[in-house]
Order: C-alpha cells, then structure tokens, then sequence
C-alpha cells in the first residue's frame, strides 16, 4: 500500500518527463497555459483577497481562551482558501481547455497502450458529449455542495472543528481532483459518474497519492497555472499503468 500511495505521487513527475521528451504534445499544452493565465490572474484578485480578509477577521474574533492557537488556525484557513480557489480555477480551466487536454491525453493513451476506445463521430455525437460533459459537471457540484456545507457548519467549532474541517476538504479537494484529471480516459469509456468514483475507489491507494500532489500542485498560486494540463497527463498515465480491467 506504501508502494502505491508513493507510485500515486509520482505522476505528475513522470507526466513532465513525458512531455519533456514528446515536444508534439507541447502543441495541447501551450494554449490552454495562456488560457490559465489570463483567467487565473482574474480569480486570484477576486477571491483571495477577499479571502485573506474574511481569514483575519475569523481569526481576530476568538475567543480569549482560543486564542493560543491562532497562528495555526490562520494557517488552516489559508490552506482551506487556497484549496478552495485551486477548486474555482480548475474548474474553468479543465472547461475552457478540455479540447487541447483530450486530444493530448488521446495521444498520450494512445502512445502506451497502442489503441483508443471506438469514438462517435458527427453532430450528434458531439451534442451527446457536450451533455455528458455537462452532466459530469453538475455531478461534481451536487457531490462537493452537501459535504462542503457540513464542513463549513463544522468549522464553526473552534479548534477541533475546524482542523477536522480542513481535514475534510483536502479530501474532498483530491477526490475531485482525481475526478478531473483521470475523467479524459475514463469518459473515453463513457463510464457514469457512480463507475468512475467506482474506479478511483478500487485503485487506492495510489489514486489518492496522485489526487493528493495533484491538489497541491493546483492550490500553488502560479505553478498552479501550468499545474492543470501537467497532471491531465499524469492522470492518463496512471490511467494506462493502473487501471488494466477498463479497455
């Protein structure tokens, strides 16, 4: 299980020696990175500012009796706001990019296993994937709503609650990152979203090792903005490694 929490890690590493070595591929890299940039900068204005502000204003409200402790409730908070813009950006930036990502993760499938799954062509196929696509999304939103608000109504509770809650949202940050990233081969098959999780679910540990460095990876202001197209490709890669019964 250690073995394959690290091998989980290890994916976007092994996805930047890839394209590293595979300069064709930089083709489906470099305009949805301009894309990221541009909506990036437009989020982190916003949000974490506003953010930091809401942050100190939690924090200089303790209680005198908590008050010992907040440098590291300050310190959860901002992971928790960092966590939460990574969540907003990736969402427009997997969308707006999702053209150049799977025609990279195509190739990349394509280049280690040496086919692809039979692929609908015509305006009727791509309205039924606009749909999916859609669906996909709205999926997501209905998963991380409920468990999101339980955990904001947790980090009302000082200390434990909000370590608790913090806790929490890293998890659900990496499930939804696995979603993200493992969903361009995944949706190759036109698995439901239940079979998907399914997927995730039965190849842990290293799908949360690879759910986990890719939420950081994407909660780094800036590296984040050349995160996303990176860890598309390591999904695929763990996809191809790992997931052997999905043809």
């Amino acid at each position: 299980m250690i073995q394959a929490l690290i091998s989980g890690f290890a994916y976007p590493l092994r996805a930047l020696a890839l394209l590293r070595r595979t300069p064709r591929l930089w083709r489906y890299v470099l305009v949805p990175i301009v894309v990221n940039l541009l909506v990036g900068a437009t989020l982190y204005a916003t949000l974490l500012f506003a953010g930091l502000r809401a942050i100190d204003g939690m924090v200089v409200g303790l209680p005198a009796w908590a008050a010992a402790f907040g440098a590291l409730l300050r310190l959860l908070l901002l992971a928790g706001l960092l966590v939460g813009t990574a969540f907003v950006l990736v969402r427009f930036g997997v969308v707006l990019g999702a053209p150049w990502y799977a025609r990279m993760s195509d190739q990349i499938e394509l280049a280690r296993r040496g086919v692809l799954p039979a692929a609908d062509d015509g305006a009727g196929a791509a309205l039924r994937d606009l749909g999916r696509a859609l669906a996909f999304e709205l999926k997501k939103l209905l998963l991380v709503l409920p468990i999101g608000a339980a955990l904001l109504l947790l980090s009302f509770v000082p200390v434990a609650g909000q370590i608790l809650a913090t806790a929490g949202g890293i998890a659900l940050g990496a499930t939804i990152a696995c979603l993200d990233f493992l969903d361009y081969p995944l949706e190759r098959r036109r698995l439901s979203f239940r079979a998907k999780l399914g997927a995730i679910r039965r190849h842990l540990p290293a799908t949360a090792g690879f759910g986990l460095v890719a939420l950081g990876l994407v909660s780094i202001p800036l590296i984040n903005l050349l995160a996303i197209p990176l860890c598309v490709a390591a999904g695929t890669l763990l996809f191809c490694d790992a997931m052997h019964e999905l043809r």
